[in-house]
């Protein structure tokens, strides 16, 4: 379908989807597996299209390593995903919880946590030192979580109409998991409407999803915003899904202008249907003060214009309020040092449309900011309330300092407050502190996590990571309403399709290898593929992603080399 607007095309796609959903009420668990073990065969093969369509959209020359963002963060991620998918299939169809095997573990607060990472072999070796755990809601037991892990797939016959999915234009994956999210966890046949931005990737997405299409349950359409509201107004569409900003969501839910205003001022929803949403936000980066040597100060401050800068900026998650201690006596030494990382990653064009103006208006807010390179901006000393940068989300390489006068561990629990009272969003919250810090906070350091009121937490690593997980959650902190939706209702991803979900918590080396093991963490990572400063990440990613294709061990030799170089 075309990028002009076709009523009579839509109608007689969603006519389409109708009846592929009483094909799909029909369709067992084993064909179910099937179609994504052939997808999985398909995103290998059209690997390559994806990521020179996404190489175009974003500007990047094709000898760039930032191109190692779009393997990993495309065909990869989809590759992990269908294949987590693929197992939990394979454990319904044969009658087993898809928990059955994995040890359930304590949580703080009596909740229960579903380890999602590492799960393999090759877990342990490609990401040695990285674990994650999904924490499901207080109150609910492990045996609860074993018999409900499935979601609509234990009852596969009970369908749920059909689901429009507003695919995101930032990150190339979005759209697919989505959709297949829309699919599995919820029997929702679907309507995928690509953003205007990955309009290139729409071939490709429907060659790798042939097998949805062919079966008349998937129909993927291109088209902007009037194509977008007829889709989700429409009287056979049963549910929403988008990815976006809280205005959009707001424009959706309650309509344009001041008569949107006025509705939800009333509390009357212009949508008539359910929607469930990823939103961003701002999302803290919270350094625990430490006794750091000049190489950690270096490694972490990379890691924080990684966390900034990845994909330019423009993606939900990135960081963008940097929590310090006024007291740390090393916190200008590590200002200094991410000036210096800020200014030193490499430069890419700003393809994300309204960036420029967003970066204009921060530059508004705060003329004494500093600029580090083309378009990135740095507020320090920013003011502890009622101030943009906490509760915009700028979408764009824009990046704010915030000093609180605390130490220890009476600044963890003051910045973990902080970042739940007086910044916008909850989808996610990184915290750096070294393990002798940790090991010196002890239970306060796990009542801080606990306290963090975000749907993922990265400890010494990025909350992408929980993005890239295929088992971890992905979603804001449950709670959010329609009326004040933060970052959004509802989570994806979770290829274990765990009900109940709380956050996903994921944790790091505080140190790469070899300086990891020989301050005695027991982690073999050198510097993560997807810190953008990343000589061989291009490498590197299209090496995992050749891998995760194949499953041929004799590729990991080649990986290893490739991380160690980068």
């Amino acid at each position: 379908m075309g990028t002009t607007f076709d009523e009579s095309a839509i109608d007689d796609a969603l006519h389409e989807l109708s009846e592929g959903e009483k094909v799909w009420a029909q369709t067992p668990l084993r064909r179910r597996r099937e179609l994504l073990d052939d997808i999985h065969t398909r995103t290998g093969r059209f690997a390559d299209d994806w990521v020179r369509a996404a190489r175009t959209i974003k500007g990047l020359d094709e000898n760039s390593p930032l191109v190692g963002e779009e393997w990993m963060s495309g065909p990869l991620t989809l590759l992990q995903a269908v294949a987590a998918l693929s197992a939990t299939l394979t454990a319904l169809e044969e009658g087993r919880s898809p928990l059955d095997g994995v040890t359930t573990q304590d949580a703080p607060g009596g909740r229960v946590a579903v380890p999602i990472l590492p799960l393999s072999g090759y877990d342990k070796l490609l990401l040695s030192g990285f674990r994650g755990e999904v924490w499901l809601r207080q109150g609910v037991d492990a045996d609860t979580a074993r018999r409900r892990a499935g979601l609509a797939q234990l009852d596969p016959t009970a369908t749920g109409g059909i689901g429009v999915v507003l695919g995101a234009g930032n990150i190339t994956s979005i759209p697919p998991l989505d959709a297949l999210y829309e699919l599995y966890a919820h029997n929702r046949v679907v309507m995928l409407k690509l953003n205007p931005i990955t309009d290139p990737l729409y071939t490709v997405f429907e060659m790798v999803f042939a097998p949805l299409c062919s079966l008349g349950v998937l129909r993927i359409v291109t088209g902007g915003a009037e194509t977008g509201s007829y889709l989700v107004h429409h009287a056979d569409v049963a549910h929403v899904h988008m990815t976006g900003s809280a205005n959009t969501h707001d424009t959706i839910v309650w309509g344009p202008g001041p008569e949107g205003l006025e509705r939800k001022k009333d509390n009357r929803p212009l949508l008539d249907k359910p929607i469930t949403s990823e939103l961003g936000g701002v999302s803290p980066t919270i350094v625990v003060p430490g006794d750091w040597s000049d190489a950690d100060l270096k490694y972490q401050a990379e890691h924080v214009a990684t966390q900034r800068l990845h994909n330019g900026g423009y993606n939900c998650v990135a960081a963008q309020a940097i929590v310090l201690s006024k007291d740390w006596a090393l916190k200008d030494k590590f200002l200094a040092e991410l000036r210096v990382a800020l200014a030193a990653a490499p430069q890419r064009t700003a393809y994300y449309p309204g960036s420029d103006a967003r970066v204009a208006d921060a530059l508004t807010s705060y003329p004494a900011a500093e600029q580090l390179g083309s378009g990135r901006v740095l507020v320090d000393q920013l003011p502890l309330s009622d101030t943009p940068l906490l509760r915009t989300e700028y979408f764009s390489p824009v990046l704010g300092v915030v000093e609180l006068p605390y130490a220890g561990g009476e600044f963890l629990q003051h910045a973990v407050d902080f970042a739940n009272t007086e910044l916008t969003g909850t989808l996610g919250a990184n915290i750096l502190a070294d393990p002798a810090t940790i090991r010196t906070l002890g239970i306060g350091f796990d009542r801080a996590i606990e306290r963090l009121r975000y749907g993922a937490i990265a400890v010494n690593t990025w909350t992408g990571l929980a993005f890239l997980a295929p088992r971890a959650s992905w979603g804001a902190f449950p709670g959010h309403t329609l009326d004040d939706v933060q970052s959004g209702i509802g989570v994806v991803h979770n290829a274990f399709l765990l009900d109940d979900v709380e956050r996903t918590v994921v944790y790091g080396p505080f140190r790469p290898a070899p300086r990891s093991v020989l301050r005695g963490e027991f982690a073999l990572s050198p510097k993560p593929p997807w810190f953008v400063d990343n000589a061989t990440a291009a490498t590197t990613g299209r090496r995992l992603t050749e891998f995760y294709a194949s499953g041929n061990p004799a590729k990991i030799p080649g990986i290893f080399a490739s991380a160690l170089r980068g």
